[in-house]
This record gives C-alpha cells, sequence and structure tokens, in this order.
C-alpha cells in the first residue's frame, strides 16, 4: 500500500493545530514532525492534536551533528540523540530522521568514527524503544552544514558495514532523485530504507531549498516511487515542500497537489493510496 505523509516543514508558518485540520481534509493520514514545532506546541498537547485528528506520526526530524559542526559538543549531541529517541517512541513513530553533521576541519576517517562512536550509543537505545536511526546523506550542492554523507553508494556502505537492525536510510528524492546512479543501487538501497522524502528539483539540488511540487521539476517521481515500490518498499513516501515557489502556491493548493500525485502514484501501482 502506498503511504503518503506531509513533512510539518511543508506548512512552514501553520501551527499544528491548522496542519492535522488540513491534512484530515485532504485525506492525509500521517504527518512527519519537526522538533523546532514540536517544542512550541509541547509534546502532551501535539499527541492529543494528532490523536484528535486520526493521524500518526510518519517521522521525527531530527537529530545528529556529531562533528559539531552546529558548536555543540559531541557529548551534547548525543544527548539530544537520546532525547530525540525518547520523543519517537512517544509519539508512536519509528522513525528517527539522523544528520551526520559535516565534516568541517575533520579528516574524512575522523568524521566516520565519530558517527559510528555516537551510533554505538544511539543504536542500542533506539531498538530497545522500536525507533529506527535513519541516516540521510544529502546530495553535496545542498549539505553545507549538515552532512559529511554524500553519495548514496557511500551510505549504503556505510550502513552495510556498521550492521545494526536499528540503522537504516532515510532517502531524499530531491536530493538524489536525479542521480544517474540510484537505479542501480535501488536492490542495495531499498532494504536498508526506513523513510523517503519527496520533492521534484530543477536542476541540481541547492542551498537554497526549493523543493517543489511534484511535476514543476525534472525528478522522474513517479517512475522512481514505482521502482521503490517494485524493488520491496513498504514504507512511507514523505512529502516535504519548501520555497518560495510553495509559499507562492499556497499550502492548500501544495497539499492538493501532493494528494493528487499520490493517488496517480498508487493507481499506478494498482494499489490504494492512503
Amino acid at each position: 500500500m502506498l503511504q503518503a505523509s506531509i513533512s510539518e516543514l511543508t506548512m512552514f508558518r501553520w501551527e499544528l493545530a491548522d496542519e492535522v485540520e488540513h491534512l484530515a481534509r485532504h485525506g492525509f493520514e500521517s504527518l512527519s514532525i519537526w522538533r523546532t514545532k514540536l517544542s512550541d506546541v509541547g509534546l502532551e498537547q501535539a499527541k492529543g492534536l494528532i490523536r484528535q485528528a486520526g493521524l500518526r506520526v510518519s517521522s521525527l526530524q531530527w537529530t545528529g551533528g556529531f562533528t559539531g559542526g552546529d558548536g555543540r559538543s559531541f557529548c551534547d549531541s548525543v544527548d539530544d540523540g537520546l532525547e530525540a529517541i525518547t520523543t519517537a517512541a512517544e509519539l508512536d513513530t519509528d522513525v528517527l530522521v539522523v544528520h551526520s553533521g559535516c565534516r568541517g576541519g575533520h579528516t574524512r576517517g575522523h568524521s566516520h568514527r565519530l558517527l559510528a562512536d555516537a551510533l554505538d550509543v544511539l543504536a542500542p537505545e533506539a531498538l530497545s524503544r522500536g525507533v529506527t536511526l535513519a541516516l540521510k546523506p544529502m546530495h553535496p550542492a545542498a549539505a553545507a552544514g549538515c552532512d559529511f554523507l554524500n553519495d548514496l553508494a557511500h551510505a549504503v556502505r556505510w550502513v552495510e558495514r556498521f550492521d545494526h537492525p536499528a540503522v537504516r536510510i532515510s532517502l531524499d528524492l530531491w536530493q538524489f532523485g536525479n542521480d544517474p546512479a540510484l537505479p542501480g543501487l535501488l536492490a542495495d538501497l531499498v532494504p536498508l530504507t526506513a523513510v523517503v522524502q519527496v520533492a521534484d528539483c530543477r536542476g541540481l539540488p541547492s542551498a537554497d531549498r526549493e523543493r517543489l511540487p511534484p511535476g514543476h521539476g525534472t525528478v522522474r517521481l513517479g517512475p522512481l516511487v514505482t521502482a521503490l515500490v517494485e524493488h520491496g518498499y513498504s514504507g512511507d513516501f514523505e512529502f516535504e515542500l519548501i520555497g518560495e515557489a510553495v509559499e507562492a502556491f499556497g499550502y492548500d493548493h501544495v497539499l492538493a497537489q501532493a494528494r493528487l500525485a499520490a493517488d496517480a502514484w498508487g493507481r499506478r501501482l494498482r494499489v490504494p493510496a492512503v
């Protein structure tokens, strides 16, 4: 079954109460929660609003930054990861998105050791709470300050080597949908993929984060969704649509476009779109 979700980042200026009302109206049954917005409303109130609207949480965004690029110490970042795991469990979501952190002044080997050291602490706790840590590789043109995992094949090899059932990958089609290597990686990538983010893109991704609704860029999202499902992916497809075009269209219009795309992809797969 095609499971379509909406990231809170899509409705950047709305409060959670507005988001859950409009998502239900447009036929969505899940959303990806952004921790910044969650802190504004509080965990208990958020749980109540989500439950009342009959929605579920597809993922929680985000934790990480273990290389210190955001100014926090390694221990602070790990502590934040432990807190995020607890929050994900409280929200009944089994996916927590993780950013490795930028390479900064570290050697490549030391960056990898910092990430592995952090996950050595976080992965057992995540497993005990039923949460999957979904590492999110990012295209080098869009990864400044966020991730040193800038290549899908590299990310797949890293997760395979780390070899822990609670560590998987968050695949962003805005980042890598136009990557010519993606089709050849699907057989190895799909079993390791915990969640898929969806947005269209004109040309290469960039730091301005212009994440377009389906059909407004050059990413062949429909065939990619079909290929992912045919290779066995059964998780959520999260629409994360951000930028000036989204603000100009208006959130209701963007939600309607996402719903139409999800329904069309579901029909192509001959499965009901949720």
